[in-house]
């Protein structure tokens, strides 16, 4: 078997004295989508925040292609094809479109390819290039923020709640987007807390309670096992 883009092996880490991950494990290989599942303050949101550079573990170990990069800043490992995008849209609202996608161009990428490769994709971001971030639609501003990390090149995406306040119709286009990133060849790693919505594109889900992985498997596997968690977390 090929070595995972990226991995996590038995990681702890927290904020301060409280430990929030207790050993988790997560395997992402390439061209596939891992769907990290749980209730809020699971462990989620701080999974993808070790993965990124943002937070360092306590003790395990992060690997890109199989070489560690414990204690890594997240700039660095930007420069190197680690994409976030964070909960929460994270456009910047008095910039245009197009200065938003300008802002993608501190990895070496040139401009002109960077709002070929995002029109090319989302004609509806095209169509508004000139218009200020802060006035978009919330899907349209989440899918500034997924083009402007797509633009880089990623070999790893890192999503954090896609689907935050946004329609159905909508969320469904930027997960097919999502899908089709997928097959290209990147890692893609998606945090949801409404399960059905990336259950459908992923390859692979792992469900986590009280910062352990409680259950992994496929989709179909770990979607037998949503109710019972979910219940249980919040009773």
């Amino acid at each position: 078997m090929s070595v995972p883009l990226l991995e996590l092996r038995a990681v702890r880490a927290g904020y301060g004295p409280i430990e929030i991950l207790h050993g988790v494990d997560l395997a992402v290989p390439a061209r596939s989508v891992v769907a990290v599942l749980g209730p809020n303050g699971a462990g989620k949101t701080t999974t993808l925040r070790v993965a990124s550079g943002l937070l360092p573990p306590t003790s395990g170990e992060v690997l890109l292609a199989g070489r560690r990069v414990n204690g890594v800043g997240a700039d660095t490992l930007a420069r190197i094809g680690v994409c976030s995008v964070p909960e929460g849209r994270g456009v910047f609202p008095n910039l245009t479109v197009r200065e938003n996608l300008r802002m993608a161009t501190y990895t070496g990428i040139s401009f002109a390819e960077i709002e070929e490769r995002t029109y090319g994709r989302f004609s509806r971001l095209a169509e508004r290039r000139d218009q200020l971030a802060g006035t978009l639609s919330g899907g349209e501003q989440q899918m500034l923020a997924l083009a402007r990390g797509l633009a880089t090149d990623p070999a790893v995406l890192l999503i954090d709640e896609l689907s935050m306040g946004l329609a159905p119709l909508v969320v469904e286009e930027l997960y097919a987007s999502v899908a089709e990133v997928a097959r290209s060849g990147v890692a893609v790693v998606v945090v949801e807390q409404f399960a059905e919505l990336v259950l459908d594109i992923a390859e692979q889900a792992v469900l986590v309670l009280n910062g352990v992985v409680a259950h992994r498997g496929t989709p179909a596997e770990v979607r037998d096992r949503l109710e019972e968690a979910y219940l249980g977390a919040g009773a």
